[in-house]
């Protein structure tokens, strides 16, 4: 069998800040703030004495490009009028309380050069997290209002400028950024940094509330080294194939989507099976069905790129539909490329070539189904026909994939619909969600890809804590739009522990058993 090649490594990664970090971020905050106002190497150091676990930066293929500072503290003193040298201790965090309820939020640094990355938006996210993983009371800090003094003179005071922010009559670069992360204004705080002159000196008493810590019941945790957020947001693109004249006009388009779903706050956009056959309308050669998948394959390092590019950028998990891959040793497969914002890349193929897709394009079929580890938990790709078999998705739930992706790409309503009934069966029997993402519209003179029939939508299982139809969320079909849904993941340890039904617990094991063969020196 062809070696596969190795996954691509992360080139972003958001991690605990440590002592090595620190001539890094000296740098770093003396280039935002200048070397007067910059943070020294002692208040660093301070600041992961008194609390590590509330120390992150943000690197970027082994550069510093981000930093964010918090430590503990009581209510009483967080909702207190105060100053940032009152509350953080000259910057030391030396006034960190362990038992404290409350998160101050110190710092948030971003290197210049870098903010087109969403790297604020990734590490206030770190701060919610650990938030939550902790169960404080919530997020409590003094924020900016840049944009004070250029309109001091239309609002006459701090308190009109800001409550002109909250109405939306005003946009404020970064008040109006807090807003939208959801937090909510508590009150000013006067002379919080006296050399912020742009804020005339003013900050806003701002608190993000944990939202873990109102009244709902416990519930099983769904087992996972890896702390899950409450909800995932989802989208899924119905595409609409036409003909385009250049690689640049299909990235055009691609990002276009990409930023939609990135401006909606989705953890992850997915994208149809075979998205790439539009690239053929750019020369529209008159070749063999064989021959127009192999020159297909040739924009593989583009595509790569591309998504993986879009998925760093825009701070979300891409499932970059598929495309046909040419492998080392010859044979053709259908790769679904998962882009995570981390910037690592992986691979999953198609298993199930349809008899069309095997006597027109001779695609092979792959032979690995592995899960793929996200911020989100763990996901599956499940490419089209593959749903049709239920040992794969089983498959991937036992290696503990709560949302199951399906790119497809069918020509007719009764193809359609049989990827649509599987992936809800799936859904239903594994108790998790299946996300589908299908092409419309057309591209004549492509060989084998004349018509298109696509309803993407977002299933879930049927019990009482989800949609009525286990539906969360469809489409009109055949045309062009964008699905969103809400999935919360506690839904489904509730579903698998206490649900109407319980599937998974009430396997018979004494009686079956689903084992996947090892090849390749690769367990499956």
């Amino acid at each position: 069998m062809a070696r596969k090649t190795p996954e691509q490594t992360a080139k972003l990664l958001l991690r605990q800040a440590r002592p090595e970090d620190v001539p890094a971020l000296v740098d770093l905050t003396a280039r935002v703030y200048t070397p007067e106002w910059g943070h020294s190497a002692e208040m660093l150091r301070s600041q992961q004495t008194h609390f590590p676990e509330g120390q992150f930066v943000v690197e970027y293929a082994g550069t510093v490009v981000g930093y964010c500072a918090t430590f503990r503290i009581d209510e009483a003193t967080a909702l207190a009028p105060h100053t940032w040298m009152q509350i953080t201790g000259g910057g030391m965090a030396s006034r960190h309380k362990p038992d404290g309820e409350w998160l101050y939020g110190m710092e948030v640094v971003v290197h210049p050069d870098y903010r087109g990355m969403r790297i604020g938006q990734r590490l206030y996210q770190a701060r919610k997290r650990l938030c939550t993983d902790l169960k404080l009371r919530g997020i409590v800090f003094g924020g900016r209002i840049p944009g004070l003094a250029r309109n001091i003179a239309r609002y006459g005071s701090a308190e009109a400028y800001v409550q002109a922010v909250v109405s939306g009559q005003r946009r404020d670069a970064t008040l109006s950024f807090q807003l939208a992360n959801g937090f909510e204004v508590v009150g000013l705080l006067r002379a919080y940094v006296p050399s912020d002159h742009e804020s005339l000196g003013w900050a806003v008493h701002l608190v993000w509330r944990n939202p873990a810590l109102l009244d709902h019941p416990d519930i099983p945790a769904i087992p996972t080294p890896r702390h899950l957020p409450d909800s995932v947001r989802v989208a899924s693109v119905q595409y609409l194939q036409r003909r385009i004249r250049s690689f640049e006009e299909f990235a055009t388009q691609v990002e276009y989507f990409t930023d939609i779903a990135a401006d909606y706050n989705a953890d992850f956009v997915a994208f149809p099976e075979l998205i790439t056959l539009q690239l053929l309308s750019i020369e529209n050669e008159e070749l063999s069905p064989v021959a127009t998948i192999r020159k297909l394959s040739q924009y593989t390092p583009q595509v790569k790129e591309l998504f993986g590019r879009l998925a760093v950028r825009y701070n979300i998990n891409i499932v970059a539909g598929s495309h046909p891959t040419e492998q080392p040793n010859g044979d053709i497969h259908n790769v679904c490329y998962v882009c995570l914002r981390d910037g690592s890349i992986h691979e999953r193929e198609k298993l199930h070539p349809t008899p069309s897709e095997r006597n027109v394009w001779n695609i092979a079929g792959g032979e690995s189904a592995a899960t793929v580890q996200t911020d989100c938990g763990p996901i599956g790709v499940m490419i089209c026909y593959d749903t049709e078999f239920p040992e794969v998705a089983r498959h991937l739930v036992d290696q503990g994939a709560l949302i199951l992706f399906v790119p497809f790409c069918t020509d007719v309503r009764e193809g359609y619909l049989r990827v649509r009934y599987c992936a809800q069966a799936r859904a239903i029997e594994n108790q998790c969600y299946v996300v589908l993402s299908g092409n419309v519209g057309n591209l004549p003179g492509v060989n084998n890809f004349d018509i298109q029939y696509g309803q993407s939508c977002i299933l879930t299982p049927s019990d009482f804590l989800f949609a009525r139809d286990a539906v969360a969320a469809d489409s009109t079909p055949n045309i062009e739009t964008v699905l969103f849904a809400d999935l919360r993941l506690e839904s489904l340890a509730r579903a698998r522990n206490a649900g109407a039904v319980t599937n998974l617990k009430d396997r018979r094991f004494d009686l079956y058993e689903t084992r996947w063969t090892a090849r390749a020196g690769t367990l499956r």
